[in-house]
C-alpha cells in the first residue's frame, strides 16, 4: 500500500493511505491485519481521512514493511470481525446528526421566512399526532408535553421556537438510539464467542485444531465446561447445555443426538460430539443483539428510574403551566414553563454516563456486560474469592512428580497430560505444560474419560482404570489405597506444594506436586478494596484446611472456608444476599460458576474456565487483582455521576421555570438554554470517570 507519513514519535507513527474514499470495511480490515503483527501493539483507523495511526514495538523498519506490504486484495478480516466492530454504526448515526444539523441550520439561513413557517407547520404534526396517541392512551407523559409545547408555539405564531424544540428533540432521539445500539453491540461484542482451539474428531480420534480451519459437516467434540463453538446437530453423546446467554432460560437443556446446539451456549454436564452446520459465528451475535433488545438487562435501576422520573415529572409541568397562566394571566410565561422539562437530560445523560463508563471499563481491561452490575459493584459490601488460579497465580507449576509404584515420572507425567489436556482448570494446564516442556508425546490413548466438578477424572487407559484428582476424590469417593510400602514416602510429600493425586486400578500411582504461588498483589489488593468501603473479604477453597489458612493470614481475608464444594461456594453467597448483603464474587473455574451466577456480580478471570467466563457479569482480562479495585472505583464514580446528574437537571431546569415566570426570559431563550444545557450535560457525562493519572495495571 503507497502511504504518506504525516507525523512520527519514538513508538508510534501516523500515516495516510494514498487511495480513494476509506469505506468502514477497508478500514476494519486494515486494523484487523496490521494487528496481527507481534510487534504492532495498537492501531487506530480513521477511515473518513485515509490515516492509519500505529503503535509498534522494536524495530521501525519491521513496521514500515508491514505497512508497505498490506494490500486490500491479499487481506481478509473474519466475518465476525467485521460485523460486530460498531464502525458502520458509528459512522450511520454521526452521518444522521451531521445531516440533520446542516438540514436545520440550512433551512434557517438559505429559506424565506414564509418557507420556513410552512416546514415547521409540516413536521409539528408528528410530534402533535404522538402526544394525542399517548393522551388516547391515558397517559400523561413526555410525548403530550413536546405536543404541546409545539403546538402552543405554532398557534402563536412563533415558528421558530417550535422549530428549535423539534431540532433538539431530533438530536436527542438520534443520540438516544445510538447510545442504545451501540451498548446493545457493545453487549452482544462481550458475550461473543473467543475460542481458538477445538478438538475434532478425524477417524475415530481426536485432534487439537485451529478454530478457524473447522468446515462444515466436520466433527467436533465438546465436553463439560467448555463453550459450544458452532452452531451444530448432535450426532453422539449426552448433556446439559446451559443456553440462557440466548434464550434466557435458567434451567440448562438437555441435548441427545438428533438435536440442535448452538454456539455460545456451554455444556455443563456430560459430552457430546457435533456435526458442524454454522461456522463464522454471526447467528450466535445476531441472537444475542436481539435478545437484548428485548429485555432490560442493560439498564440499571437509576437508569430505569430516570425514565420513569421524567414521564412522572410531566403532570407536575402541567399543574405549574396551569398555575402560572392562573396567577399571571400571560401566555408567554405559561408557555415559559412548557418550554422547559426534565425529561430530555435525564433520557439521555443516564444512559450516556453508562455506556462510558462501560467504555472507560473496557479500556482497563475490564468486559462488562450491562450498567446494573455497575451499579451493584458499587453497592457491594461483600467479596468472595476463588483462590486457585484468582488470588493465587493463574499459571500454576508442576515441580515434582512423586513415583509410588516404580514407574518413571515421565510415563507418569504422560498419562496424567493424556487425561488433563480436555479440561479447563488451571492445575490441568500446568500438567499439560510440563509435559510439553519436557518433550512428552501424549496422543490419545484412553476410553471415554468422565470429569466429576471440582474433584477429578476417570478413564480408562490400557484397559485399566486410572482416577485424578484431588484426596477426597481419589481415596474417600474412589476408596483408592496406598501400596503397601508406600506409607513412609507419602508422609513426607512436601507441604508448601498442592497436591494431585493419580491411582490406577485402585492403588496410588503417583503424586504431581504443584506450586501455586500467591499473587504479589494480592495482599495490597484486599486492603484497596477495604479501602473503598468492602466490609467484608472471604476466600473460599477446595485445598486442606493448613493451605487455605495459610494463604487467607497472607492475604488478610476476613474468613476463609477450606475443603468446599461449588454447591457450598454458592449456597455461602445466597446466605449472605439473604442476610441483606451485597455479595461480589472472584472465581475462574467450572466450580465456580454457581456461585457466579448466585452473586449479585460475579466476576470471572479471562484465563479461566470459558463456563466461568460466560455466566459471569463482568469478565476480568487484565492478570492482575487491581483491575477488581478499577471496576469497584469506576462504579462507585458512576453514582456519584448519575446522583451529581439528577441535582443538575432538576436545579437548572426548576431555575429556568422560575425565571420564564418571573418574565426575564422569553420562551425561546428558555428553550436555547433548557437544550444547551441537555447536551452539556450529555458530554460531560460521556467523560472518563477516573483521572488520566489512575494505574492502569493491565
Amino acid at each position: 500500500m503507497r502511504f504518506v507519513i504525516k507525523d512520527e514519535i519514538r513508538g508510534r507513527v501516523r500515516v495516510h493511505f494514498i487511495q480513494g474514499a476509506m469505506t468502514a470495511g477497508q478500514a476494519d480490515t486494515v486494523e484487523y491485519t496490521l494487528m496481527q503483527y507481534p510487534f504492532i501493539s495498537k492501531v487506530k483507523v480513521y477511515e473518513r481521512t485515509g490515516d492509519v495511526a500505529v503503535c509498534y514495538e522494536g524495530k521501525r523498519d519491521e513496521m514500515i514493511q508491514a505497512l508497505r506490504r498490506f494490500h486490500y486484495g491479499d487481506a481478509e478480516a473474519p466475518r465476525a470481525f467485521l460485523q460486530s466492530s460498531g464502525r458502520e454504526l458509528n459512522r450511520e448515526y454521526w452521518d444522521k446528526l451531521v445531516g440533520k444539523a446542516v438540514v436545520h441550520y440550512g433551512i434557517r439561513l438559505l429559506l424565506p421566512c414564509s418557507l420556513r413557517n410552512v416546514i415547521t407547520l409540516f413536521k409539528s404534526v408528528q410530534y402533535i399526532w404522538r402526544g394525542v396517541c399517548t393522551l388516547a392512551q391515558r397517559r400523561l407523559e413526555v410525548p403530550v408535553l413536546d405536543a404541546v409545547a409545539i403546538g402552543v408555539s405554532v398557534l402563536r405564531g412563533d415558528c421558530g421556537t417550535a422549530g428549535s424544540v423539534m431540532f433538539l428533540l431530533e438530536v436527542g432521539e438520534i443520540l438516544e438510539e445510538w447510545t442504545h445500539k451501540k451498548s446493545v453491540g457493545d453487549l452482544a461484542r462481550s458475550m461473543s464467542l473467543n475460542i481458538s482451539k477445538v478438538w475434532l474428531v478425524r477417524d475415530g480420534q481426536e485432534v487439537l485444531v485451529s478454530a478457524e480451519t473447522v468446515r462444515p459437516d466436520d466433527l467436533v467434540r465438546i465436553r463439560m465446561g467448555n463453550v459450544i463453538p458452532f452452531d451444530g446437530i448432535v450426532v453422539e453423546g449426552e448433556a446439559m447445555v446451559n443456553q440462557s446467554s440466548l434464550t434466557g432460560e435458567s434451567v440448562p437443556a438437555h441435548k441427545t443426538a438428533d438435536g440442535y446446539v448452538y454456539a455460545g451456549t456451554v455444556v455443563e454436564e456430560g459430552e457430546l460430539t457435533i456435526c458442524v452446520r454454522e461456522i463464522n459465528g454471526s447467528s450466535k451475535y445476531e441472537r444475542i443483539g436481539a435478545m437484548i433488545e428485548e429485555s432490560e438487562k442493560l439498564k440499571s435501576s437509576l437508569e430505569s428510574k430516570a425514565e420513569h422520573l421524567a414521564d412522572k415529572l410531566v403532570p407536575y409541568t402541567f399543574a405549574g403551566t396551569a398555575l402560572t397562566y392562573l396567577l399571571t394571566r400571560n401566555v408567554t410565561k405559561t408557555i415559559s414553563v412548557l418550554m422547559v422539562d426534565f425529561s430530555c437530560a435525564l433520557k439521555l445523560a443516564m444512559p450516556l454516563s453508562v455506556l462510558s463508563a462501560i467504555r472507560e471499563a473496557g479500556a482497563y481491561g475490564l468486559t462488562v456486560k450491562g450498567g446494573k452490575f455497575l451499579e451493584a459493584a458499587a453497592e457491594a459490601d461483600t467479596i468472595v474469592f476463588d483462590k486457585t488460579g484468582t488470588l493465587t497465580k493463574a499459571k500454576p507449576t508442576v515441580k515434582k512428580v512423586v513415583s509410588f509404584r516404580g514407574e518413571s515420572e515421565r510415563e507418569l507425567l504422560r498419562v496424567a497430560a493424556c487425561l488433563e489436556e480436555h479440561f479447563p482448570h488451571s492445575m490441568a494446564r500446568a500438567v499439560v505444560e510440563a509435559a510439553q516442556s519436557a518433550g512428552i508425546e501424549h496422543e490419545e490413548m484412553h476410553s471415554r474419560v468422565e470429569y466429576i466438578v471440582a474433584h477429578g477424572i476417570s478413564s480408562m487407559v490400557e484397559d485399566k482404570k486410572v482416577v485424578i484428582g484431588s484426596y477426597h476424590f481419589v481415596f474417600e469417593d474412589e476408596h483408592c489405597r496406598l501400596p503397601a510400602d508406600g506409607r513412609q514416602l507419602f508422609e513426607r510429600l512436601p507441604e508448601e506444594y498442592s497436591h494431585l493425586y493419580m491411582a490406577v486400578e485402585g492403588e496410588l500411582a503417583a503424586v504431581i506436586c504443584i506450586e501455586d504461588p500467591l499473587r504479589e498483589e494480592a495482599a495490597d489488593a484486599v486492603k484497596a478494596l477495604k479501602n473503598t468501603g468492602i466490609s467484608k473479604v472471604v476466600m473460599m477453597t477446595g485445598d486442606s484446611e493448613r493451605t487455605a489458612r495459610a494463604i487467607a493470614v497472607r492475604v488478610g481475608v476476613d474468613e476463609y472456608f477450606s475443603e468446599v464444594l461449588p454447591e457450598d461456594k454458592a449456597r455461602f453467597v445466597e446466605r449472605e444476599k439473604a442476610d441483606g448483603r451485597k455479595v461480589i464474587m472472584v472465581g475462574d473455574g467450572i466450580n465456580d460458576s454457581p456461585a457466579l451466577s448466585a452473586a449479585d456480580v460475579g466476576i470471572a478471570v479471562s484465563d479461566g474456565a470459558e463456563i466461568a467466563r460466560e455466566v459471569a457479569d463482568i469478565v476480568a482480562g487484565a492478570d492482575d487483582l487491581y483491575s477488581i479495585v478499577t471496576l469497584r472505583q469506576i462504579s462507585k464514580e458512576l453514582m456519584k455521576r448519575i446522583h451529581g446528574n439528577y441535582g443538575k437537571i432538576v436545579g437548572f431546569n426548576t431555575g429556568l421555570i422560575l425565571l420564564g415566570v418571573a418574565g426575564i426570559f422569553p420562551p425561546t431563550a428558555l428553550a436555547l438554554m433548557h437544550n444547551t444545557s441537555t447536551i452539556l450535560i450529555s458530554l460531560k457525562s460521556m467523560q472518563n470517570l477516573l483521572p488520566e493519572s489512575f494505574p492502569a495495571r493491565s
